[in-house]
């Protein structure tokens, strides 16, 4: 009752043990919702992260299975993120599901994508998955991402460091259209990345920079043959 009689709702979220906060709106009838910012805790307190990307990429390894990078749209500001994902054999009777930042039936979802469509054997596999840094992802475009962190770390081979991933799946394993990606593409030139896989659907019109190779895909198995052929 107190959310539908205010004029804005901020929800302040982070992980007790995590030194970032994140302050996120939830409504506006001024503006618009969904917008993020993010925050360190110091010992003097809170401080305003101007570029939250880096940070949240800063301790990522080379060489790691399991890991990916999406540029994430929140509110107005693209971010970029670490996605990770840990497939090991289950030594119980059912496999254990368990995720950290993104929501439980998306990851259920693309598990069972990944199985009819790619071949991989999940059934008896336990699964876990987070988002580094204490942030929470909930757009389609972080599907692709979450899919090829699983089929790394599945068949435990690593990804590029320098490689990002954006784009919905469907469940026939299509690779679909996702919306502001020339600003998710930028996103990722600026801190470095070299390649990106986005839904060919969405190159119309874009111009990208020169820096940064953009790779138009459709469908699952094929990023995942470009990726780890």
């Amino acid at each position: 009752m107190l959310e539908h009689m205010v004029d804005t709702v901020l929800y302040f979220e982070g992980e007790r043990h995590n030194r970032f906060r994140v302050w996120r709106a939830v409504k506006n009838r001024f503006g618009s919702t969904h917008e993020l910012g993010v925050f360190e805790m110091l010992e003097a307190g809170l401080e305003e992260v101007t570029n939250p990307s880096e940070l949240f990429l800063e301790e990522r390894l080379a060489g790691a299975t399991g890991s990916t990078v999406v540029a994430s749209i929140e509110g107005t500001r693209p971010i970029l993120a670490e996605i990770q994902s840990l497939m090991t054999p289950t030594v119980y009777g059912t496999a254990k599901r368990t995720s950290s930042g993104i929501d439980y039936q998306r990851v259920s979802l693309l598990l069972a994508v990944m199985e009819k469509h790619c071949g991989l054997l999940v059934q008896n596999q336990d699964a876990f998955f987070k988002i580094t840094g204490g942030v929470k992802l909930d757009e389609p475009a972080i599907d692709l991402a979450i899919a090829v962190s699983i089929a790394s770390s599945y068949w435990n081979q690593a990804t590029n460091i320098e490689d990002c991933f954006i784009g919905e799946i469907g469940l026939t394993g299509e690779i679909r259209r996702v919306n502001r990606i020339e600003q998710r593409i930028n996103e990722a030139a600026k801190l470095g990345f070299t390649k990106i896989y986005v839904p060919k659907n969405s190159l119309t019109g874009i111009k990208p920079p020169k820096e940064i190779q953009v790779i138009g895909v459709t469908t699952i198995q094929e990023v995942l043959k470009k990726v780890f052929s």
